[in-house]
């Protein structure tokens, strides 16, 4: 086990490049340890490069691709063997899905990759975890989340929509998360719409982007940061925010009905107990 009594230990998903990358270097300039999850070794190598250029120490690496729930349940095996207590978890990896993609559980891409899979991450370390912070977003005004039906987009797949409920469910995750496990500060946030890979394979979606006001990847994660370190007497357990500021989410992701169904579904979805 690490030896944590004097830093904090913050794990960051989809830590390899933008906001997550942009996070795990403030964090770590901030005296942090940082641990590095992506999906990608390369570039995982390269951001663990980058974190140490910036803090003067390497953080630990951990490769996991939410397209496969085994490899999140590995990368919750991992983390439990390597580290007695987590301060801070970071659910920020996500991806804008161009086309309907089934994974090999079963789920559509979005859904899984956004919302299934940090779910099963965070409830397989629940009992280590002190603060969760969700990367969502404004898109959530989009979502059409059905938890009877996490595979409605396969039938008729509209990106952004498929995107926007998987945002939907984070907010209503961390909001359900906040009532269930009253240990665990929980928070979700928008990072603003930020310049980084994701509309990069989609010229669509990039010339989308590119009519909107975007910002950089380091303003994109000041709200983490922020939510990371805040004192909890100063947050909203369970609440959404933005620009470093409490922000009320549309109803569909403000319902604690359905933040209940889908906490029960996800449970089922990935096969633990709800």
């Amino acid at each position: 086990m690490e030896d944590l009594t004097d830093r904090r230990l913050v794990v960051v998903t989809g830590a390899s490049s933008g906001i997550g990358l942009a996070a795990a270097t403030d964090l770590a300039r901030r005296g942090d340890q940082v641990v590095l999850v992506g999906r990608d070794p390369s570039r995982l190598r390269t951001a663990a490069d980058e974190v140490r250029e910036a803090s003067g120490e390497r953080p630990e690496v951990f490769r996991a691709d939410f397209a496969v729930l085994d490899d999140v349940r590995r990368l919750a095996d991992d983390l439990r063997a390597g580290y007695d207590r987590i301060d801070v978890l970071a659910n920020n990896a996500g991806a804008i899905v161009l086309q309907s993609v089934t994974t090999v559980d079963g789920f559509e891409l979005s859904i899984q990759a956004n919302h299934l899979a940090p779910f099963l991450l965070s409830n397989l370390l629940a009992d280590r975890i002190r603060r969760m912070v969700v990367t969502a977003s404004g898109a959530h005004r989009s979502g059409a989340l059905d938890p009877d039906d996490f595979n409605a987009f396969l039938r008729r797949y509209r990106p952004m929509s498929a995107y926007g409920t998987s945002k939907q469910a984070n907010i209503l995750f961390a909001a359900e998360a906040a009532r269930r496990w009253p240990a665990v500060d929980s928070y979700s946030f928008h990072p603003g719409v930020v310049r980084t890979r994701f509309g990069n394979e989609s010229r669509l979606v990039a010339a989308g982007m590119r009519l909107l006001p975007l910002r950089g990847p380091v303003k994109g994660a000041q709200t983490l940061v922020w939510l990371a370190n805040q004192d909890r007497s100063r947050l909203v357990d369970g609440g959404y925010y933005f620009d470093c500021r409490p922000r009320r989410p549309w109803p569909k992701a403000a319902d604690p009905q359905l933040a209940a169904r889908l906490w029960t579904a996800s449970a089922a979805a990935v096969g633990i107990p709800a």
